[in-house]
């Protein structure tokens, strides 16, 4: 008789057995083939790999001044596998000057996977960065006391100069992210963080290089393996030159000292950079070594947000600087000519619309329109643009042309220039009012952005941009900050030329106009200078005190400056924009200011604006911080107080002013302002032709 028990019971152990044998195979299989933990662990007894890393690249200014250089610094590595165990920890972290917890939390955070996914106990782990040579020298003399530790030679960067922080940049240690983007980073490697430093990191950073050096038995060097012929040599990275004119730079952050705002000039006929201001800014130099860490995190709490490049991302209403791109509309289009005058009796008047003006002549044309910056005329405009049924179809088409014009111009879009973060601005299209306006809507309604209000905001970049644009008459090339690439031609898109849709003979008309401006208008501070400027002041209308703006070019018909200077809260044009814009001219044509100059630009370093108790140096909320720290917080919340007072005491006064003017001119029936320079007009209580109402801005 069979016996089914026996026979199930054989086929059971036999199945066990398979599975046993099956699992060994996989196993085997796995260790062998798959995995290379073995082929790790004995490499790392035979060979140990050495990364050379390579010198980051140089860059300096157009006029060859070093701004950014590499300087010695040193790592400690550690293989875990040779470290287990055999290490004197107390005269370890004697040496090195740490804590014993934060040896124990370092070499923790080493083996976590989450934190370090590059981990493997056989290859070198960084432990400790940017050593400088005293730690290094005392760390050597007893390395050979710490089993499993390494000191591997790279190089930090150092900046030469307090300036131009926004468009350097800085460097820092690779985030999870980066490792997982770019697979030629390790953990410990560095990568640019902001600016230049980090648009440029691969021109920048150059390739690494590997020693492979042979041990014996006990783990000492015995040199390289086969004589190095399977080492790879470092390729250090490519210099940098860059547009930017460090003295003018240097007297950009210096005349923005104590205001919010920036200034960007650039060279029409190549869009090159020659100086972007962003004002807070802070000193580049804090932003290396191990305490950069601690400065970076005190940056992003500071109130002024130093470390936000408001040239371009910061967004603004460009106010009368924005005149100029309507008049080459108008014009191009057939709306105007250069003799066409319109009405201006204290603003624009239609339909029960007001957009306020100052005092001026009337009626007005094109030029003087620009040079005393009439809100109406530019309104006029519009309106007839907007409502010509003869031309457009609709006021959607009209304002489909109007819209094709700005993007024309570089509005509305980015600029593409060759540093991280740039905004593209808002230039509002048919579409967008049809959705906020379901479709009913007319000049009328949007007559605001005919003057650079309303819905329209552009960058400081953008402005200059447009500055350029007027001077070369019709065209200009992307904005970049990076002259030239070592061994590399620069790229195409910064050779390419731009050409808006506004015709030759529209944009000589505007730049008579910016010149008229300068001579007897709105920007007649710039007279003075022995080069021809051309400008453009703009007041821009917010919720707190008005913006000064302005955007001008010099000379007039070799233009070699074009720049843009807006200062927040400043009041009218011709109060920061135009005196600052001036000297920035000055600086870069003649390469020094005069003595005259020289003693107006350290006064308006002096000149201070009241942003307010928010803006004061106080501590950090949430941190507690010492009596001397406190009592300077108050000191400068005091002075911040002080100075807001004196600016609305300023800005009463002002306006106090501008009504004995009003009252005086209707009284004795006065057309227009006499050309007079401002201290005198407001001697007498006359208001100068910088100055407008609340609604007229320029």
């Amino acid at each position: 008789m069979k016996d089914y028990n026996l026979e199930n019971r054989r086929f059971v152990i036999g199945g066990v057995a398979t599975i046993i044998v099956v699992v060994y195979i996989l196993r085997l299989f796995t260790l062998q083939l798959m995995s290379d933990d073995y082929k790790k662990n004995a490499d790392s007894n035979a060979f140990l790999k050495k990364v050379e890393f390579p010198s980051r690249g140089a860059i300096t200014d157009r006029n060859g001044k070093l701004l950014v250089y590499n300087q010695p610094a040193y790592d400690i590595m550690v293989v875990m596998n040779e470290e287990s165990g055999r290490l004197d920890t107390t005269e370890f972290c004697q040496t090195l000057g740490i804590t014993k917890e934060f040896f124990i939390k370092r070499m923790n955070d080493i083996k976590d996977r989450s934190k370090n996914p590059g981990y493997s106990r056989f290859t070198q782990q960084l432990f400790m960065s940017q050593l400088s040579s005293q730690e290094f020298s005392m760390f050597q003399e007893k390395i050979f006391r710490f089993p499993g530790f390494y000191v591997q030679r790279r190089s930090i960067r150092q900046y030469q100069y307090p300036y131009a922080a926004h468009v350097l940049g800085d460097v820092g240690e690779v985030s999870m992210s980066d490792i997982e983007d770019d697979d030629y980073y390790q953990p410990g490697d560095y990568i640019g963080k902001l600016g230049i430093e980090k648009y440029y990191e691969k021109e920048l950073r150059g390739e690494k290089g590997v020693q492979i050096l042979l041990r014996d038995a006990r783990g000492r060097i015995q040199g390289n393996y086969q004589n190095g012929k399977y080492d790879r040599k470092p390729v250090a990275g490519k210099d940098l030159t860059l547009s930017i004119d460090l003295n003018l730079q240097a007297l950009g952050e210096r005349l923005l000292e104590g205001k919010i705002g920036s200034i960007v000039a650039i060279e029409p006929k190549t869009g090159e950079v020659l100086a972007m201001v962003s004002s807070p800014t802070y000193d580049p130099r804090i932003m290396v070594g191990r305490a950069r860490g601690k400065n970076h995190r005190l940056l992003q709490q500071d109130l002024w947000k130093p470390l936000l490049n408001r040239s371009i991302m910061g967004l603004y209403p460009p106010g009368s600087t924005f005149k100029t791109s309507q008049a080459l509309t108008y014009m191009t289009e057939g709306v105007i000519t250069q003799s066409t005058a319109f009405a201006c009796h204290r603003g624009f008047y239609h339909r029960g619309l007001h957009v306020g003006c100052h005092s001026h002549s009337s009626p007005i044309a094109l030029v003087d329109a620009i040079s005393t910056s009439c809100n109406a005329y530019f309104c006029w405009g519009l309106y007839y643009m907007m409502g010509n049924r003869r031309k457009y179809h609709s006021v959607q088409d009209a304002m489909t042309t109007w819209r094709d014009y700005m993007v024309s111009m570089g509005f509305g879009y980015k600029l593409g220039i060759d540093l991280p973060g740039e905004k593209r601005g808002m230039i509002p299209n048919a579409e967008y009012y049809d959705r906020n306006y379901r479709g009913s809507w007319n000049g009328l309604t949007i007559i605001s952005i005919s003057i650079g209000q309303g819905e329209v905001t552009l960058t400081p970049l953008q402005i200059a941009n447009l500055g350029a644009t007027i001077a070369n008459r019709g065209y200009y090339y992307a904005p970049h900050v990076v002259r030239k690439v070592s061994g590399e031609p620069l790229d195409t898109a910064y050779t390419r030329r731009h050409v808006t849709k506004a015709s030759r003979r529209a944009y000589d008309y505007v730049v008579a106009g910016m010149r008229s401006s300068a001579l007897k208008g709105t920007c007649k501070h710039l007279a003075h200078y022995d080069f021809e400027a051309c400008g453009k002041t703009g007041t821009a209308q917010n919720r707190g005190h008005d913006h000064s703006v302005f955007m001008g070019f010099a000379p007039m018909n070799d233009p070699k400056i074009a720049i843009c200077v807006y200062v927040e809260n400043g009041g009218w044009g011709a109060d920061y924009g135009v005196p600052i814009g001036g000297l920035m001219m000055e600086q870069y044509l003649h390469g020094k200011l005069s003595p005259a100059s020289e003693a107006q630009a350290a006064e308006m370093q002096k000149r201070r604006i009241g942003y307010g108790q928010r803006f004061a140096n106080q501590p950090v909320k949430g941190k507690k911080g010492s009596k001397a720290a406190a009592k300077a917080a108050a000191d400068s919340a005091a002075a911040a107080k002080k100075a807001a007072a004196l600016a609305a005491a300023k800005q009463k006064a002002e306006l106090k002013a501008k009504q004995q003017a009003d009252l005086k001119a209707k009284q004795k029936g006065k057309k227009g302002a006499k050309d007079k320079n401002n201290e005198a007009q407001r001697g007498k209580g006359i208001v100068p032709i910088t100055i407008e109402n609340h609604q007229g801005r320029r």
